[in-house]
């Protein structure tokens, strides 16, 4: 008979996920997760087949939490300050922090996606998601009469989505909120 589970799932993956985006998924070690976490080995394989498995079940927990976010900054009020609102919150990450600055799906696509096809399919699903909600918020906007209704949504979301991956790079690289913020009221003012 198996011997019950006696762990708090999405506690354990949150403190994995804290690991992996901290360290990035080749230089998380077992060792780093089973300190983060309190559990030994033979406790997280009863639950995960492998370190593979633990960081998928990690980052499909952060994906959904994202999305939900998401789409809660794309109702907003206003669909143009909906959108000048998820990329503005994106600055304030360049600051030094204990983890890893950017986003989680960014530096795994960096990382992972070219050699993982199973990763590779869920950042690709993402990029589709944040440009969906782009597109939608942009259409909104244009019905709204804060954005140019000359705009082709689908296009400005892609384009958008490009300015999204580069900024959570240069994010990451610690480059300076200065020139990130300038940068962005460029890309914003496609907008108007």
């Amino acid at each position: 008979m198996a011997r019950p589970q006696e762990f708090d799932t999405q506690q354990v993956l949150e403190e994995v996920l804290l690991e992996f985006w901290t360290h990035g998924y080749e230089r998380t070690t077992l060792q780093d997760i089973m300190q983060a976490t309190g559990l030994n080995k033979s406790s997280l394989y009863s639950q995960y087949e492998n370190k593979h498995a633990l960081f998928l079940a990690a980052f499909d927990r952060y994906r959904k939490e994202y999305r939900e976010s998401l789409q809660r900054v794309m109702q907003g009020a206003g669909a143009r300050d909906a959108i000048e609102t998820f990329f503005r919150d994106m600055l304030p990450n360049t600051e030094g922090t204990d983890r890893q600055a950017g986003c989680m799906s960014i530096n795994v696509a960096v990382e992972m996606a070219p050699h993982d096809p199973e990763v590779r399919e869920r950042v690709d699903s993402d990029f589709r998601f944040v440009e969906e909600q782009l597109k939608q918020t942009i259409e909104r906007g244009q019905s709204e009469g804060d954005i140019n209704p000359g705009l082709n949504a689908r296009s400005t979301a892609r384009m958008l989505v490009v300015a999204f991956a580069g900024i959570q790079v240069l994010t990451r690289s610690q480059c300076g909120k200065e020139s990130l913020d300038e940068a962005l009221s460029a890309f914003l003012q496609v907008l108007d």
